[in-house]
């Protein structure tokens, strides 16, 4: 394809986790798409490790940020959307049913002055709108399932997924987070895998199975004929079936309640207090995981 941009990857290890930057080869200029924030639970400490290693990649190759996007509020690790955007000047954006997920978390944290109406990004994308990456046409699909307000983004011949598929031997995204639905997690797939054959599918997330290196890049055909569970799972049914029975068994990720307070604020931390610190607020017994249930005697 005429249109296909520069892509690199950037594998964050803590969290399995994948940042790009997309950019047009002719122009210089390039999207951010789902940068991370370093957080350690253990410490409490931030730092912006990961979002530098980008800033140094793109002054290395002389781009200039045109976009910072993530592809919906992620909740295994903190988005350095902002801090990108204080650094670059650049216009954040993600899809506009972010602030169904904003009225859903605003009440898990009881925060009645929240804002719930996306204005902490400068851009809500709705469906089918299309936006440029330099002279590279670029449009939005929407893609729930793994959360209310997932969105694709298609860069000329690069489809970004994040946590929808992954790589072929992993499979696809889990379901079962607030808001989250399998039955439209196989209607958002779907639609992915109804792209041309060889457009290149970028997946938000590897966890190296058996142990090999990290990977990100298929194509859409590969996606097709290798995922193990699009290969499997021919029918809705069986997949929703399927996807349901795994996540039951899934512990939460460790990061969800402290990475929705800072994602559904377009990555901003939350305001120092009165003695200079930033704290962070976590609801107990919201999210009941599999070892917490009752065992039968």
């Amino acid at each position: 394809m005429t249109h296909a941009p520069d892509v690199t990857g950037f594998y964050e290890t803590r969290t399995g986790s994948v940042q790009y930057v997309a950019a047009d080869p002719r122009t210089g200029k390039c999207a951010i798409i789902d940068p991370v924030l370093d957080f350690d639970e253990k410490s409490g400490a931030t730092a912006t490790i990961e979002a530098d290693r980008i800033l140094n990649f793109i002054a290395e190759r002389g781009y200039e940020v045109q976009w910072i996007l993530d592809t919906h509020p992620h909740a295994d690790h903190f988005s350095a959307a902002d801090y990108l955007r204080g650094r670059t000047g650049a216009p954040t954006a993600i899809g506009e049913k972010v602030i169904d997920v904003q009225k859903l978390w605003k009440e898990f944290y009881n925060w009645p002055d929240f804002p719930t109406d996306g204005s902490q990004w400068d851009r809500l994308f709705a469906e089918g709108e299309t936006f440029q990456v330099g002279d590279i046409p670029a449009r939005v699909m929407f893609s729930p399932g793994h959360t209310l307000a997932s969105i694709t983004y298609v860069i000329g011949d690069a489809v970004f997924v994040h946590d929808t598929l992954f790589m072929p031997d992993s499979g696809t995204a889990r379901a079962d987070f607030p808001g989250g639905d399998a039955h439209m997690l196989w209607d958002s797939i779907q639609a992915i895998l109804s792209l041309p054959d060889e457009m290149r599918v970028f997946t938000g997330h590897d966890y190296c199975p058996g142990g090999r290196e990290p990977l990100w890049q298929s194509t859409v055909a590969e996606q097709k004929a290798g995922n193990i569970h699009m290969s499997r799972y021919r029918t809705k049914a069986e997949f929703v079936a399927a996807r349901q029975a795994r996540d039951r068994s899934l512990p939460m990720p460790r990061l969800i309640l402290p990475a929705l307070q800072i994602n559904t604020n377009a990555g901003r931390l939350p305001e120092p207090e009165s003695n200079g610190r930033r704290y962070l607020k976590i609801p107990l017994d919201l999210l009941r995981g599999p070892w917490a249930e009752p065992k039968e005697s």
